[in-house]
């Protein structure tokens, strides 16, 4: 088997053949929110073997996973040396609030409260920005709480202020936590070496919240790899885009959150060879764009924003709007209108449920009601959409309506007219958003996936049921269904465009605010129109590599927007599940040495080194750096061979800090040193890079 990597640029489409040649696989698999998806690698090459998709099963993911490997020859996993994964899972329970009861220990400062916790206490201690104690530690009010813990928690988060200076306290209490329960235990300093402690403290709550909801998602992926007869080592995607082992995302899994996307650009360079380019993921539920610039993700330096929190995660800089194949099309009035709401495409529910195209047809040759433009397209309830029970939520107090409803659509989704009609209940009685906010009822409706189903570009499912829906919307704005199809795809290249150049305005930018003119701008570059006096046009400088299934239907329409090459791959469709298995074992370390006060501008002045490792006086700078760079470089390899690095490189990078006098003096003063320490290197296994 030949994979081949296809370009579309104006020269038109070059083929890249890869030799066939096969000795140890990897098995990629990313669990997004629609599917999961599964590859298989040649690990000695990147040779693609084999890739599949499968719809994730949100209540048992061990069920979607096995599925996603279901077709592949059972032979091929005798040759599968490590397997690799991708994830959103991490990111949503944040952003949903789920996970396992924690109590929080924070020392010598109280906690601001930005994340919830069931148990909290703040204790005497810290230290000061010199990694000085700031006062004596309180072991016993740490005791005192720990023992009114036992039975009462699932992690203990401990942290101390400016514990990046001075882990000593956060290392005490830790010790403390084990000798007294049995839970898992998480330190700020272990997670993070920046300054700033609510956000520490955030990063250390979330990662203890995690860690029951990332074993789970570990457990699944290796009952799936049991019964396959696959014996492997597990590997997790992280934030960055790098990989580490199972043992370790058990240990910090809010590293994992923006696993997904960041796998997405791992996966874009492995399948194109380009080492800068805009990565633009469609997936079923949201677009998501990120940069590659010199073969490595941009960072989020101060730390990744997750659910309104800022988070001390070192992740990729990632652009996430609502608009995917899944997004919700409606007409609102006379207008046709994408909203950011996820609903179950039409196709694939007939698929799943056949009397639903029986419903459709009926419902797309009946005469239609005008609906008025609603300024909230939220609350428009269209007559071809459906809606089917998901999962009962019990901590959800629901009113005697909405128990009815759910009675009525657990054998088969139903519309909130007929569920009216067989209740007697006014279809408007029924709280459906709430029940759609929660999770307990999944909405069945029209989506760009339909559109391509309808138009014949793209048919795996029930083309009859996307048909029928598109009817019924023609209908209504008094349009051929060819035009409705055509309107629909524009829609959605237009939306994909602007979601492209707010990206890339805020990339040159850093800014995100929009005025009057800079819409103006952004309308003329997406229609091409002109105005009265003057028309804009938007060159992009570098490639767009499209990844995820709707890819290869929209983007080209995009990039032409903005005279840029569009790369595309045989396998742009998985290409999550790719980065997932083939990206780098990262590991790194930040070391900060400062002099004392008013010894900066020595030659060789005494100093402090502060580490996650501990902090150290010295008398000389020089021996203070010398540690730094041979310490510093013994713990990342430590780290880099326990997250399942083979064969790494260690570099090192130094950095002073001066204040400059002015003109007519000599010299300066040294404010600090910043040490930071890399280890990058492949699984064993890997004979490419």
């Amino acid at each position: 088997m030949c994979a081949k990597l296809w370009m579309i640029t104006e020269r038109g489409m070059d083929t890249l053949e890869i030799d066939d040649h096969s000795i140890n696989y990897g098995l990629g698999l990313d669990t997004g929110g629609t599917y999961t998806d599964a590859v298989i690698v040649d690990l000695s090459n990147g040779r693609i073997v084999c890739s599949s998709k499968s719809p994730t099963t949100g209540n048992d993911l061990s069920i979607g996973i096995a599925k996603s490997i279901g077709n592949f020859d059972r032979e091929l996993f005798r040759n599968v040396k490590m397997v690799s994964l991708s994830s959103t899972l991490a990111t949503n329970s944040i952003v949903e609030g789920k996970g396992c009861r924690v109590a929080l220990i924070t020392i010598g400062r109280d906690f601001d409260g930005s994340v919830p916790v069931d148990k909290c206490i703040c204790i005497k201690g810290g230290h000061t920005l010199a990694g000085k104690e700031k006062e004596p530690l309180d072991g016993d009010a740490a005791r005192n709480f720990l023992k009114s813990l036992e039975g009462r928690v699932d992690g203990v988060a401990i942290s101390s202020y400016f514990s990046v200076r001075n882990p000593e306290h956060e290392k005490c209490i830790a010790s403390l936590t084990r000798e007294i329960l049995d839970v898992p235990v998480v330190c700020g300093h272990e997670l993070s070496s920046n300054l700033g402690f609510n956000e520490r403290t955030t990063t250390c709550v979330m990662n203890a919240r995690l860690i029951p909801i990332i074993k789970e998602l570990v457990m699944s992926v290796k009952k799936v790899a049991k019964d396959a007869g696959i014996v492997a080592p597990l590997m997790i995607v992280k934030g960055d885009g790098s990989i580490m082992s199972e043992s370790l995302a058990l240990e910090r899994p809010v590293e994992t959150i923006l696993s997904g996307p960041a796998a997405s650009l791992i996966g874009a360079k492995t399948l194109t060879g380009r080492q800068n380019a805009i990565v633009m993921d469609i997936g079923g539920t949201t677009t998501d764009i990120g940069i590659l610039r010199n073969g490595i993700p941009r960072l989020e330096k101060d730390g990744a924003i997750i659910g309104g929190r800022r988070t001390r995660v070192m992740a990729a800089e990632i652009s996430t709007s609502g608009i995917g194949g899944d997004s919700r099309i409606i007409v609102n009035g006379n207008k046709l209108q994408l909203t950011a709401l996820r609903v179950i495409p039409l196709c694939i529910a007939a698929d799943r449920w056949p009397v639903l195209e029986e419903k459709l047809e009926v419902i797309s040759t009946a005469p239609t009601r005008f609906v008025p433009e609603y300024l909230d397209g939220g609350k428009i309830i269209q007559e071809m959409e459906f809606f089917v029970n998901l999962k009962d939520n019990p901590s959800i107090v629901l009113t005697g309506y909405d128990k009815e409803f759910i009675d009525a659509i657990r054998s088969e989704p139903k519309s909130l007219t007929e569920v009216g009609n067989e209740t007697g209940i006014h279809p408007y009685s029924f709280n459906v958003l709430k029940m759609e906010e929660f999770g307990i009822v999944q909405r069945i409706g029209l989506t760009p996936t339909d559109i391509l189903h309808a138009d014949g570009s793209y048919v795996q499912f029930n083309r009859k049921a996307a048909v029928y829906g598109v009817a019924h919307l023609a209908n209504k704005l008094k349009i051929s269904n060819e035009k409705f199809v055509k309107l629909a795809k524009q829609a959605v290249v237009d939306k994909i465009a602007r979601e492209l150049l707010k990206k890339l305005f805020y990339e040159e930018t850093r800014h995100t605010r929009m005025d009057a003119i800079s819409k103006d701008i952004m309308d003329k570059a997406i229609s091409g129109k002109s105005g009265l006096d003057y028309g804009v046009t938007v060159k992009i400088n570098k490639p767009v590599v499209g990844i995820g299934a709707p890819a290869r239907a929209y983007l080209p329409q995009v990039v032409e927007k903005f005279g840029t090459e569009l790369l595309l791959s045989e396998y742009s469709h998985v290409g999550s599940a790719v980065g997932a298995i083939t990206g780098n074992v990262v590991e790194s370390l930040a070391i900060t040495i400062t002099p004392l006060k008013g010894e900066g501008g020595g030659e060789n002045p005494r100093c402090t080194l502060f580490a996650s490792f501990g902090r150290y006086d010295f008398d000389k700078f020089s021996d203070a750096l010398e540690f730094a760079k041979e310490e510093g470089s013994k713990v990342v390899s430590q780290r880099i061979r326990t997250a399942g690095a083979d064969k790494f490189d260690v570099q090192v990078k130094v950095e002073n800090k001066k204040f400059g006098f002015n003109e007519g003096y000599e010299g300066s003063v040294l404010i600090e040193c910043n040490v930071t320490i890399v280890a990058v290197g492949k699984p064993k296994g890997f004979g490419f890079i």
